[in-house]
């Protein structure tokens, strides 16, 4: 089983916590990019270093979590164990590097582009995954 990547840009957290999937009134649906297995640090950073022809390094790629939300993370040991089964925050990927990859140059030229529109616009660009 692998996990799905798709990248898509938004104009802030709240927005970019909407669903993708779904048209909102007035406004177009979102600029995305499927990424199939593309993680939005080590494969990703990956793809980048090579494009810049720089060294890899974990912080090459800034990322930040949406959702879950951060400010309702469990804090304790108690917290977490407490969660349902099913609470986002028990939920969550598990990287198969490279397991599932769409032919690398057409995804970095879509991720480029997607970005180079997100930097016109002032928008920041937003990874959602599923298993």
């Amino acid at each position: 089983m692998g996990v799905f990547y798709d990248y898509y840009r938004a104009v802030d957290r709240r927005t970019a916590a909407e669903s993708p999937d779904s048209p909102r009134a007035g406004v177009p649906s979102f600029d995305a990019v499927e990424a199939k297995g593309i993680d939005p640090v080590v494969i990703l950073g990956q793809l980048i270093a090579l494009a810049r022809e720089t060294p890899y390094g974990r912080d090459l790629v800034r990322t930040a979590t949406v959702y879950p939300p951060p400010e309702g993370a469990p804090a304790t040991v108690e917290e977490w164990e407490a969660l349902p089964e099913d609470s986002p925050y028990k939920e969550g990927p598990m990287i198969e590097e490279f397991a599932v990859f769409p032919p690398a140059l057409r995804v970095l030229a879509e991720l480029r582009d997607l970005a180079r529109r997100a930097r016109e616009e002032g928008e920041m660009l937003y990874c959602r995954f599923c298993v």
